[in-house]
């Protein structure tokens, strides 16, 4: 069932479903990391969105690595390992075209975290739609999660002043530990903005969103002239129907700032240049892909839930 709020283990169910036989040109993969993302929340949701909406008693899907089991495609071999869409379930069988096969020069999993859609997001998040240059100061919105994380570390290498924010100490010290130089507890006493303008007392030239509400609020009121702000998520509005007053709205007008949302598909066409930059950067150790793991298909639905309590440091991911 589509849920209505937050959604609970309730709203799923595991099924077991049989494999078709390969037929020529396809490929069996067993899955072995399987990524839970908040962009899913939305996807609950029976309406109309820049991803198809999950279907009602129909398998969910997302990214995730596998390893090959049997192949008649001639470019998969079995053992190989390969990034795919088909999540949320222990195998699949499936057109080779489907199927991306991965060097075997970095950790499987890093395909879903640093080197994948997570890195590609923060990379071009922060410097392409934010604009951030050197010498600049950079908010970062739940900069413990995985895509602010990465955020953190490619503001750092590239000579930015960068303010994280999270919740609760434990969290504020990892931020700290990727080269942050204020850290902001949002769970703290005090308003956002209150401690926004603590950490940046002549403001901000970029926020990178990934909360909304009250933090893009708090942006909004200690942008400098020019600013720019980039939306890559409001996880804070995602299983909320209460309308989140902006009470700095005008300030778009009055600092003249840009906002704007994207998508990590947009930047498709330059994905060579992302993985160029990213690959180095992990090999050199200046970018560090942070995890944590939670085990079997049957706890898929629970480690997704976990993405709104915050109950991760970095990116989420199932291990079959």
């Amino acid at each position: 069932r589509y849920p209505t709020g937050l959604p609970s283990v309730d709203d799923f169910e595991l099924r077991g479903v049989a494999l078709p036989p390969l037929a020529s040109g396809q490929v069996q993969v067993r899955n072995v990391w399987l990524s839970v993302d908040p962009y899913m929340r939305g996807r609950m949701n029976d309406v109309p969105s820049y991803v198809a909406p999950f279907r009602l008693d129909e398998p969910l899907d997302g990214a995730a690595v596998g390893q090959v089991v049997e192949s008649r495609h001639d470019g998969f071999r079995p053992g190989d390992f390969v990034l795919h869409r088909f999540g949320w379930r222990d195998e699949v069988v499936a057109d080779g075209n489907a199927f991306t096969a991965l060097s075997s020069l970095y950790p499987p999993q890093a395909w879903l975290n640093t080197l994948g859609p997570i890195g590609a997001t923060a990379y071009f998040g922060l410097l392409s739609v934010g604009g951030a240059k050197p010498g600049e100061t950079v908010f970062v919105s739940a900069a413990a999660g995985a895509v602010g994380s990465v955020v953190v570390q490619i503001a750092k290498l590239k000579g930015m002043r960068v303010i994280g924010s999270a919740g609760g100490a434990s969290k504020c010290d990892f931020v700290r530990s990727l080269g942050a130089d204020a850290v902001i507890d949002y769970k703290a006493p005090g308003t956002m903005i209150e401690k926004l303008r603590q950490a940046a007392p002549d403001g901000i030239d970029v926020y990178f969103d990934n909360v909304g509400g009250d933090h893009l609020d708090a942006a909004l009121g200690c942008a400098k002239q020019g600013a720019r702000v980039a939306i890559c998520g409001m996880i804070q509005m995602y299983n909320s129907s209460e309308v989140v007053p902006l009470a700095n709205l005008f300030r778009v007008i009055t600092a003249r700032i840009r906002v704007q949302g994207f998508i990590v598909s947009d930047f498709r066409s330059r994905w060579d240049e992302f993985q160029s930059d990213m690959e180095g950067w992990v090999a050199g150790g200046k970018v560090a892909g942070h995890e944590t793991i939670m085990e079997g298909l049957n706890v898929v639905p629970s480690a997704f839930l976990a993405l709104f309590s915050g109950k991760n440091t970095g990116k989420l991911l199932v291990k079959l």
